[in-house]
């Protein structure tokens, strides 16, 4: 958590202006235009006016349109192409190049009815301060009311991509010019209806401008005013801006969040545009700098939390998934509720963080590797010295094993008195334990000899009905002391290639298995065919069954079930084991079903040619 905001803070002490109003841009190109208020009307003269008149309009045309829109009583006419330049040098003197020229009395005669209508409006840049004297044009225009209406451009501030994006909204406390003609739609504004969002620059308040794709404002061109061609109530009570898109030069044209291009939008459809802004008071709002702080905080604990507790794929979908929410989140706050979310900061902290802490993830994990592979080591040696032992001390027990087996086979044999009945169970009894010993320390070194170097075949061809007799015979003493009754229905079989001992093993286990743990009176079916290419082998017995939570381990070493260990009769848990290990040297398989209380059924399967 302390990292997160740490990092969080650090990445915000850099400036990513630049970055920044680029995905602000992207907004804006992603979104569709707003609605227009329907309350500004542009009276458009471009390059079909020039090829009208063969030059730019002077004030006759100038005056006959001015008429014929004056007649249809708008709110007010703004001259956005100079009627005559306020100042002298920059922009504003090249702007005029497109101002209307004349002789004199044209120039009065214009004069004189623009005097008739009261709302005439020019927008200039020039911005005065209190003390200086406020824009005026020459006379015979020195009637004519002069707006400040400055362009702003990202030139050595914010984005420095000189790109406009702002409206300047007053100027030592007093509102400038697009403010004043939007108060003529919406007299609240900036009064009992504050303004949406401004924040300060050098002095002034300023706006995001919500800019609508160019031509999205009604326009209407300049020559069919003059031939009529325009209704009249296309104008009625409407703000007329009228401008050129002459493209003579670039102090007419203004870079936009739309396009990059030096010639992207005239300087008629920004202001216009940013009259709209303020008539819809919708000018975009900038997130507090705490919300970014929060948002770039919890990207960088979700990003940090993701590499390093998270699996790397599980991490990576994480991270993608915060990315998209991030953007989605912005993107969703600023096209219906016109909120801006910024972005720069919270992406570059999900890239920080991940590449910071990427190399300590990698450590970690090498750290890890290097102990779980000690740990492998050790243990591996741990296993070579039990494996070692257990070989050892059970080829030390196989001969006294023998031994006491030999004796008791002299004894029962040649012994010069006939034994009593308790003495001849008692020399069974000797025997017998002698062979379950004998049965565990075979299975140890088995499985000794498959832990330490794997058990090799020794195949012939035999008939796997003759090891199934041969262990059915061996077991049948086993069976009659518990009187179980083993039932072999032994179909016809081809001889196949098997380790006639170790499939032995493996069908002894099983028939031994079945004899142990059923209960008296009970019977054990063991069965054989060919089926699907492969011999199957069955054994079934009606014992007390497996849980089905237990089958799935019954043939890993060393486990025995629930009901096994309940039982008295002791095992290794190696026998299943051994066997499931010797039926898949042979390419076979061996499974189990069972159910409790109703006995389990083992069935081994062969392939006819392994």
């Amino acid at each position: 958590m302390v990292a997160a905001l740490f990092l969080s803070f650090a990445v915000r002490l850099i400036d990513l202006s630049f970055f920044e109003y680029y995905l602000y841009d992207l907004h804006y190109r992603l979104r569709p235009s707003p609605t227009p208020s329907g309350n500004v009307v542009l009276v458009l003269m471009d390059g079909k006016t020039l090829d009208r008149f063969l030059e730019v309009p002077k004030f006759v045309p100038h005056t006959e349109v001015f008429k014929n829109i004056m007649r249809a009583n708008p709110r007010a006419i703004a001259y956005v192409t100079p009627i005559m330049p306020v100042a002298l040098g920059g922009s504003e003197e090249d702007r005029a190049a497109a101002s209307p020229t004349g002789d004199d009395d044209q120039k009065i005669a214009f004069a004189d009815e623009l005097r008739k209508f009261e709302e005439v409006y020019q927008l200039t840049d020039t911005v005065a301060s209190k003390d200086e004297a406020k824009p005026q044009l020459p006379a015979p225009f020195s009637f004519v009311k002069v707006l400040s209406a400055p362009k702003t451009a990202d030139n050595e501030q914010f984005a420095k991509d000189r790109v406009t994006r702002r409206v300047a909204v007053d100027f030592e406390n007093e509102l400038l010019g697009h403010v004043k003609l939007a108060q003529m739609f919406n007299p609240k504004l900036d009064g009992e209806e504050p303004l949406r969002y401004t924040f300060d620059v050098l002095g002034t308040r300023q706006a995001y401008i919500d800019y609508g794709r160019p031509g999205s404002i009604k326009t209407v061109k300049f020559e069919d005013i003059l031939d009529g061609k325009v209704p009249a109530e296309t104008f009625t009570g409407k703000l007329v801006m009228i401008g050129d898109d002459f493209q003579k030069n670039l102090a007419n044209m203004i870079r936009t969040p739309f396009n990059r291009s030096p010639v992207a939008m005239t300087y008629l459809d920004m202001h216009a545009n940013m009259v709209e802004t303020f008539i819809r008071n919708s000018a975009p709002i900038k997130s507090p700098s705490w919300f970014d702080f929060l948002i770039t905080s919890i990207v960088s604990l979700i990003t940090i939390v993701a590499v390093l507790t998270m699996r790397p794929a599980k991490g990576l979908l994480v991270l993608l998934g915060t990315l998209g929410g991030v953007v989605a989140l912005s993107g969703i706050f600023f096209m219906p509720f016109g909120v801006w979310l910024p972005l720069a900061h919270p992406l570059l902290a999900i890239f920080i963080c991940y590449y910071f802490f990427i190399p300590y993830r990698l450590i970690i994990e090498n750290r890890r590797s290097w102990e779980y592979y000690q740990k492998h080591q050790l243990l591996q040696q741990v296993e070579v010295l039990k494996t070692n032992f257990i070989s050892m001390m059970s080829h030390d027990l196989k001969t006294p094993i023998a031994r006491i087996q030999g004796m008791t086979d002299v004894i029962l044999k040649d012994s010069p008195t006939p034994l009593t009945t308790g003495q001849r169970e008692a020399i069974d009894h000797i025997k017998n334990s002698g062979d379950d010993l004998l049965r565990f320390i075979n299975a140890i070194l088995n499985y000794a000899k498959i832990e330490s170097e794997g058990v090799e075949l020794h195949t012939e061809s035999r008939d796997v009905n003759e090891l199934l007799t041969s262990v059915i015979r061996k077991n049948e003493f086993l069976a009659k002391v518990k009187n179980i009754e083993l039932l072999p229905e032994l179909e016809p079989l081809f001889s196949i290639r098997i380790d006639p001992e170790l499939m032995k093993q493996v069908f002894s286990n099983l028939v031994e298995n079945a004899i142990k743990y059923s209960p008296e009176g009970s019977k054990i079916l063991i069965t054989s065919e060919e089926r699907d290419g492969h011999v199957v082998v069955q054994v079934a017995d009606q014992g007390p069954g497996i849980p089905q939570d237990e089958l799935a381990n019954i043939f890993m070493k060393f486990f025995r079930s629930r009901n096994a260990k309940a039982s008295p009769i002791k095992g290794s848990g190696l026998g299943l084991y051994l066997a499931k290990y010797f039926v898949e040297l042979h390419q076979g398989r061996i499974h189990v079903e069972s159910q409790i209380g109703q006995g389990s059924t083992f069935t081994v399967e062969l392939p006819l040619q392994p």
